[in-house]
Order: structure tokens, then sequence, then C-alpha cells
């Protein structure tokens, strides 16, 4: 039988003590790897480079969200699973967007959270029902959106457009970066790239854009 190589990186050590002993006992299973926060998450992830890592979102240093991106980026195809609570609906989004290939309920059962590992290892996505419809809702919408107005928004990525409603709502770059989890630097560069692609110069222009098409 080929065993399924976890990492677990969570920073409520109760909670990560109880849940690497459980997912231990399961035949198929060997946690490689345990981290109380996300920089030192992503070094073992890079390291041992397991086929599933199931993650707390919010953590200290570096955040579940932020750290899956840069799991992506670096390369490396473990399948990622948010460890979250019911009512985190924007940062479900926000892992997904980054790359997790689903989530599960700190509430949920042993079962669940065992047949969530599994699942990620076989590359399926993990949602619990409760939600999947909100998420599917939420991906629409910004297809929608991005088509209905896609002459004007044609050169913005997904992320941009994500900002450029923010702007409309006269959120400060410090307001979005704490909301999507990037660093102020990197919401100033993609508000530059916003005003550079429609052609504006100030934020008050882009917010006005942002307005004009119900964004």
């Amino acid at each position: 039988m080929e065993r399924i190589r976890v990492v677990l990186i969570e920073d409520e050590s109760l909670l990560r003590s109880t849940l690497a002993e459980l997912l231990r006992l399961q035949p198929d299973m060997d946690v490689v790897g345990e981290a109380a926060d996300g920089e030192q998450g992503l070094r073992i992830v890079c390291y041992q480079k397991p086929d599933v890592v199931l993650t707390d979102i919010q953590m200290p240093n570096l955040d579940g969200i932020e750290m899956t991106r840069r799991i992506r980026e670096a390369g490396v195809e473990s399948a990622v699973v948010a460890l979250t609570n019911f009512d985190d609906d924007e940062k479900v989004f926000g892992a997904l967007k980054a790359g997790a290939i689903g989530y599960v309920l700190k509430s949920a059962t042993l079962p669940e959270v065992v047949e969530a590992v599994r699942s990620a290892a076989r590359g399926e996505g993990v949602l619990p029902p409760a939600l999947v419809s909100r998420v599917l809702a939420e991906f629409t919408r910004q297809s929608s959106f991005l088509e209905k107005h896609k002459e004007v928004f044609a050169e913005l990525t997904k992320r941009e457009v994500e900002i450029l409603e923010m702007l409309g709502r006269g959120k400060r770059n410090r307001d979005i970066a704490e909301e999507l989890f990037l660093s102020e630097r990197t919401v100033k560069n993609h508000v530059s790239s916003i005003l550079s692609k429609l052609h504006v110069n100030t934020r008050t222009e882009a917010a006005l854009i942002a307005n004009r098409y119900g964004l």
C-alpha cells in the first residue's frame, strides 16, 4: 500500500498534536512534518514535498493563503487543504485562488478529516457540502463579471479586478493588503498596473471606472 505523506501546519499546539496523532493512526498515512507557523511550514513543505499539506489559514509570520501561493510558486505539487472555521468564507476563497485544492472545517469529525486528506491525495477537490454552492457562486460571479465587461477589463488579471473593486469602495492600500493577505508593496504594484492598463493617472479615476461598471 502506498502511504500518503502529510505535513500538518497549525499554530494551536493542542489541535496540531491531536490531529497529528490521529492521522498517524491511519494505516495509509505518515505525518512527515509539523509546523506552528507559515514560514516554518513552507520550509518543511519545500523540503519534504509531501502528498498533502493540511494547513490552518490564520497563522503567525505567514498566513496559510500566502504560504499556499508560495508553495505553488516554488513548483511544489503537494495538494493543499485549508483548515478553517465555518465563517471564514473570504479566507476560503482566498486559499482556493492561491492554489488550495479545498478545505476542511476545524469542527469536522475524524473520518471527515481523514477522507479530506485521502481525497486530496487522489487529486480530488475537498469542499464541505454546506459551502459548495457559495464557493461556486463566488467564482461564477467573478467569471460572469469579467465576461460581461471584457472589453474594459480585458487586460486586468482576476487579482487586479479584486483590487479595483476595493478601490471603488474607497479602500486604502493597507486595508486591501490586510484583506487579501498581501504586502502593501505588492498592492501598490498591482494598483500601478491597474492604472496603466486602464489608462488613468489616479486611484480616484480607477475607482470611478469601477463604480461606473458596477464592480
